[in-house]
């Protein structure tokens, strides 16, 4: 099994800064794709950005230009910076990663964290 544990959230206020980590752990094979989502009150989890292990990184439109995503491969961590916070970026934020473990070798599996809570207060 794989285990992801985020770290980073709090409280902040407007226009301030969060960085938010996880870190995989497990009989890990190899991750591929690793992500960030996100849940605000009443509303369904969104991706925030994707950062697949070779190739592009990917946004929500809405953190264009303000968040980062970045990955340390030998770590097995995903990591998101998130500038210019606004009240609307409140939510939890859930880190995600589709895995190859000794347990699931040949097809990626997705696995989640726990959330961590994101508040911005203006």
């Amino acid at each position: 099994q794989v285990q992801l544990v985020e770290s980073g959230g709090g409280l902040v206020q407007t226009g301030g800064s969060l960085r938010l980590s996880c870190a995989a752990s497990g009989r890990i094979l190899r991750i591929n794709d690793m992500g960030w989502y996100r849940q605000a009150p009443g509303k369904q989890r969104e991706l925030v950005a994707l950062i697949p292990r070779g190739g592009s990184t990917r946004y929500a439109d809405s953190v264009k230009g303000r968040f980062t995503i970045s990955r340390d491969n030998a770590k097995n961590a995903v990591y998101l910076q998130m500038n210019s916070l606004q009240s609307e970026d409140t939510a939890v934020y859930y880190c995600n990663a589709a895995a190859l473990s000794s347990a699931n070798a040949y097809r990626p599996v997705d696995y989640w964290g726990q959330g961590t809570q994101v508040t911005v207060s203006s």
